[in-house]
């Protein structure tokens, strides 16, 4: 049974509570609040941490190719990064959106019937955009802030442009959906376009896009539901993959594999007897002295590979050679 506290460690217990209880309370509330995260019960999330890697994969790789193309474009070097892939709702990504800007509404143009016409978005920041233009009309590529519509020269100048654009995106996905992404039209104001609803869920896929000392970013935006019905189909693709299982193939492939490994040179000891001697004896042995082994003559030879016993068996000769014939089999 416990010890009882006595009335001293009681009034001890207590005060030593009263100077360090309520600051013991605060650490705690504060440990408690770095942990928690604020979750959104209106908005639940749709995508989970391993489909969000599976689509910041294909942005990497998209990434790559997007970059070697500004760079063989613009005469020099471009970078393109993955920045950031969210979840939100489509007016937070509108309402950020400046009234001037290049928008390009794209048609995946997925060859399938159970995935229902696609459309994104595909957005160049006016950073990006004027440095562009810049550049490909004879200048240095630099950018001053400015805040007016785009001319026709330079919609008809970008257009082309950010079409190559959008279709290397149906190379990057290629490994996991055949798409063929076109651009539909091309829109100079974010409040044109209203295919996707305000309060719909989107996947907002940031890139990062450096042209000489000019940073910022292109943004696309993938409606939740088709990329929900897109991302399905990766699924039942690698299902079926998996589901291709050749019996045969697989039984050749196993001998295959075998044949390989029965080819592998390894060394065998076969091992009459041990024994130890003195140093002194091996020091003074001379021609014909006899070593004793202690041994029975009938005894079987000991055979090892490398550091494991596998048989043993009778010493004997075979075409004039030293043989040993298996008696036992050990199962290591």
């Amino acid at each position: 049974m416990a010890d009882v506290l006595s009335q001293k460690q009681i009034d001890e217990l207590l005060n030593s509570f009263s100077a360090n209880g309520s600051k013991v309370f605060e650490e705690i509330e504060e440990s408690t609040d770095k942990k928690a995260k604020v979750y959104d019960f209106k908005m639940p999330k749709k995508f989970t941490k391993e489909k969000l890697k599976i689509i910041d994969s294909i942005y990497e790789n998209y990434s790559r190719l997007l970059s070697s193309y500004l760079t063989g474009l613009m005469r020099v070097y471009c970078k393109v990064d993955v920045l950031q892939i969210e979840e939100q709702k489509y007016y937070e990504y509108n309402n950020a959106l400046p009234d001037y800007v290049l928008m390009a509404i794209v048609n995946l143009d997925i060859d399938d019937e159970d995935i229902m016409d696609t459309s994104i978005i595909f957005q160049m920041s006016n950073p990006i955009s004027f440095t562009m233009m810049d550049r490909l009309m004879g200048g240095y590529g630099t950018y001053s802030d400015v805040s007016r519509d785009f001319t026709e020269i330079e919609i008809g100048l970008m257009e082309g442009i950010i079409s190559k654009m959008v279709e290397l995106q149906g190379e990057a996905w290629s490994s996991h959906l055949e798409i063929n992404p076109k651009m539909s039209r091309l829109e100079t104001n974010a409040r044109v376009f209203q295919s996707i609803g305000p309060d719909d869920i989107i996947i907002l896929i940031m890139l990062e896009v450096e042209i000489k000392n000019v940073k910022n970013t292109i943004s696309i935006c993938i409606p939740a539901l088709n990329l929900e019905a897109m991302m399905g189909k990766f699924a039942d693709r690698y299902a079926m993959r998996n589901k291709r299982f050749d019996p045969a193939k697989e039984e050749e492939r196993r001998e295959e594999i075998l044949r390989g490994i029965k080819e592998t040179p390894l060394k065998i000891d076969a091992i009459l007897a041990e024994t130890q001697v003195d140093l002194y004896d091996i020091l003074t042995l001379q021609v014909n002295d006899i070593i004793p082994l202690n041994v029975g003559i009938d005894k079987n030879v000991t055979v090892k590979i490398g550091d494991n016993v596998w048989f043993d068996g009778k010493l004997g000769t075979y075409n004039n050679k030293k043989a040993v014939k298996i008696d036992n089999i050990y199962k290591n």
